[in-house]
């Protein structure tokens, strides 16, 4: 037979012996749950929505928080590869873990659940170099783990990317603030509008033990445009920004934002809130090439903005754009084709991507960058002893979840590399699979999906667009999970077993 969610495993035998003459007997096998696998910031998933589900909320709050200490900023940003990896959609749709994971996160904040601090210090400090995802995950571990840990960054609040790349309407600041503070509140100090730091005098000094860089990729790419005439060019990220500061970016009222990514999407939509009327996004490639995510550019277009594809600006003189007209070759690259025409815009915002900043690491020998990337071992220590990168610095998936699974990282690392230890290796169990699963018992239950306010509404202003679940649907949503690869109780296999061969 087939192991009841996974956990129940008849062996290899093919005999069909019963009783006392059973040549293999079941035995109780620990699966992974494809979700907990594809998390990127490492959160055991299957185990908090266990504990959702029995209505242990604060448990699973606590377990949340073991791997990310931001569950409601998650919950909002994270494009949630644990639900494409899902079981569920082998039976409708997948659970909607995000959504839960925000109602938890939500529920934390309304209550005021706290970190519980480390019983003992170690003596040790820590200096981490970036106050987004990556930096902040690495300094809640650090402290967890009694080190004393400062976090310095050259902006005046903390947060990164989550508060300076995102905009306000997918995350509230008072949400980011909130879960920013527990952080604070075991004892990391911050150092906010800090000169940049230079690690080799750093190191040099030997104020700290050990120091972990985060600083992301704060430099805007080039691209090569003829500009003539008084042509006003921005770039994405200093557009995001400036959103942060009192003095709001005036862009006119005809935007063209050139690029495909999510900040591409993200300056579009601050556009047309900051009043702009016409906004055009031109992107090189087709619309499904785009590395925006799917949800995002629908969004978009919901709101007014319009897309532009297989186009590239090859001039701006003044108001006017000169685009040229592309087509994909058999490998999918756009080539260039000749045909031109052109479009008037008050301002154009590049969102061509952002690169790493090498100025930090001038004089430490031994580091290394990659294809603009930041080398890294497999401790995420650099070149330099005791100086540990993660996040966008180094190459990986530049996502606020994949960040904070890094910071995770590296501070095991780092707690390692302190005690002069080495790093345990950990063992993951085989992925508990569809095929795997006896589905027969569980019922088809339809997914409680998020709302979102109606776009004439959401472009009047930077209120939040996605609604949160209800408390009924949150539940709901939990008890959907399949609990695939591990036992939540649900005593089925009491009742087909004809031997009585169940122990707990």
């Amino acid at each position: 037979m087939k192991p009841f969610a996974t956990v129940l495993d008849a062996g290899t035998s093919t005999t069909n012996h019963t009783g006392s003459w059973r040549t293999e007997r079941p035995r109780y096998v620990h699966r992974l749950p494809p979700c907990n696998n594809a998390c990127p910031a490492g959160e055991n998933i299957q185990e908090w929505l266990s504990l959702v589900e029995r209505e242990q909320y604060e448990d699973a709050w606590r377990e949340m928080v073991k791997n990310n200490p931001f569950p409601a900023t998650m919950g909002r940003i994270c494009y949630h590869p644990c639900e494409k990896a899902c079981n569920r959609v082998t039976m409708d749709s997948a659970v909607g873990i995000n959504s839960v994971e925000r109602y938890i996160g939500d529920m934390a904040l309304e209550k005021k659940w706290a970190f519980e601090k480390p019983k003992a210090q170690s003596g040790k400090k820590v200096l981490v170099v970036g106050a987004g995802p990556a930096g902040l995950s690495a300094a809640y571990q650090l402290a967890l783990m009694g080190h004393k840990v400062t976090v310095t960054d050259t902006m005046e609040k903390a947060g990164g990317t989550m508060r300076y790349g995102i905009p306000q309407y997918r995350l509230p600041r008072d949400v980011l603030d909130g879960e920013i503070k527990r952080i604070e509140a075991l004892g990391v100090v911050f150092d906010l509008g800090a000169k940049p730091a230079q690690l080799a005098r750093l190191r040099d000094s030997k104020a700290y033990d050990a120091i972990f860089v985060a600083t992301g990729t704060p430099l805007a790419k080039s691209v090569e445009i003829e500009t003539s005439g008084n042509a006003r060019v921005l770039d994405a990220i200093a557009v995001l920004k400036d959103m942060e500061t009192a003095q709001k970016p005036k862009l006119g009222k005809r935007v063209v934002v050139f690029g495909g990514g999510n900040t591409a999407i993200d300056a579009a939509r601050t556009a047309r809130r900051l009043g702009s009327e016409d906004v055009t996004i031109v992107y090189r490639r087709t619309r499904e090439k785009m590395p925006a995510h799917a949800a995002e550019i629908d969004e978009a277009l919901d709101e007014g903005v319009k897309l532009k594809t297989l186009s590239v600006i090859s001039k701006i003189d003044g108001e006017t754009l000169t685009l040229e007209t592309m087509a994909l070759d058999d490998k999918g690259a756009p080539q260039p084709t000749g045909k031109k025409e052109t479009l008037k815009a008050d301002c154009v915002i590049l969102a061509v991507g952002q690169e790493t900043d090498a100025a930090p690491f001038e004089g430490l020998d031994g580091v290394a960058f990659q294809n603009g990337s930041l080398k890294v071992d497999p401790r995420m220590m650099t070149g330099t002893d005791g100086i540990f990168a993660g996040g966008d610095l180094v190459a990986s998936q530049r996502t606020a979840t994949t960040a904070i699974g890094q910071g995770r990282k590296a501070a095991r690392s780092i707690d390692a590399w302190l005690k002069g230890a080495e790093l345990a290796v950990a063992t993951k169990n085989d992925i508990a699979t569809p095929d795997r699963l006896n589905k027969w018992y569980y019922a088809e239950a339809k997914r409680a999906e998020r709302t979102c306010v109606a776009s004439e509404r959401r472009v009047a202003t930077f209120g939040e667009v996605q609604q949160g679940l209800s408390s009924d649907d949150a539940l709901a949503e939990a008890r959907r999970c399949l609990s695939c690869g591990n036992c939540f109780e649900c005593d089925n296999c009491y009742s087909v077993c004809p031997d009585n061969a169940i122990k707990k």
